[in-house]
């Protein structure tokens, strides 16, 4: 089977996005994992693809570079929207939906602005802190983050006894300045640090505004990968009006055999 496909990257995180809205291209695990591979493949952080929903812009189905369908993924779905765009499928405002329910965007040249699911709840292990922002993220806060063993620590949280059956993305973070931090990721699927992570930079904000009792804040974050900022409403202890913002660009575009 000859595959269109489109290649975008938001903040260094880069997917393989499909145009699947005549609903005819069924992918298995192993095509997925070959897709996303970076020596045999085209290479991704993920595989996501775009498809009719019947009361909103489109449906977003998104899987690991492992293969598996996977949870939300942030800057995943900031891509999907610049890609919706580039289609033509919507203009300046889109609601989609995903794994973890609706999504709201503004598209605007130079980025994307995606609203994130609601937080009700952050558990405290210890010193550190854990969020599902529509994946599950384990947040650590570090000193000299540049020099600091990210896939190591990352790998031992993940296949700890408490998260190696389900999984869980780490998160390291450092505060750089007031309002500003820098996190590094461990994401699990791609089991690697990955230049950034959309999901788990609001994961960071949020455990950074609870250590810091911040109501409502403009986050700036650095990752690997480049800049992107996180703006959120706390009211009783619940998070809402969560969205995060940044770059999200064509990178290339081409067909392949499976």
């Amino acid at each position: 089977m000859k595959l269109h496909f489109s290649k975008y990257q938001g903040a260094g995180n880069d997917f393989v996005i499909i145009d699947n809205r005549k609903n005819d291209i069924t992918l298995t695990e192993k095509q997925v994992y070959f897709l996303c591979d970076r020596h045999f493949g085209i290479g991704a952080d993920g595989l996501i693809l775009l498809e009719n929903h019947n009361d909103l812009d489109f449906y977003m189905k998104y899987y690991n570079s492992d293969g598996n369908e996977s949870t939300m993924c942030g800057n995943g779905g900031r891509c999907i929207v610049r890609f919706a765009s580039d289609l033509g499928i919507i203009k300046e405002k889109t609601t989609f939906l995903a794994t973890d329910g609706l999504h709201h965007a503004n598209v605007f040249p130079e980025s994307i602005q995606l609203q994130m699911i609601d937080v009700e709840q952050i558990k405290n292990i210890n010193n550190d802190y854990v969020i599902n922002t529509g994946s599950p993220h384990y947040v650590q806060f570090v000193s000299d983050i540049n020099n600091f063993n990210v896939y190591k620590e990352g790998n031992k949280i993940r296949y700890s006894e408490l998260f190696k059956i389900e999984g869980i993305n780490v998160n390291f973070v450092e505060e750089i300045s007031e309002n500003h931090i820098y996190v590094r990721t461990y994401e699990r699927g791609v089991e690697d640090e990955t230049l950034a992570c959309g999901t788990g930079i609001t994961a960071s904000v949020l455990a950074y505004s609870q250590k810091k009792n911040l109501n409502s804040a403009k986050i700036n974050v650095d990752a690997l990968g480049g800049k992107l900022n996180v703006c959120f409403t706390k009211e009783n202890n619940i998070f809402t009006n969560v969205w995060l913002e940044g770059g999200a660009e064509f990178v290339f575009s081409g067909e392949i055999n499976i």
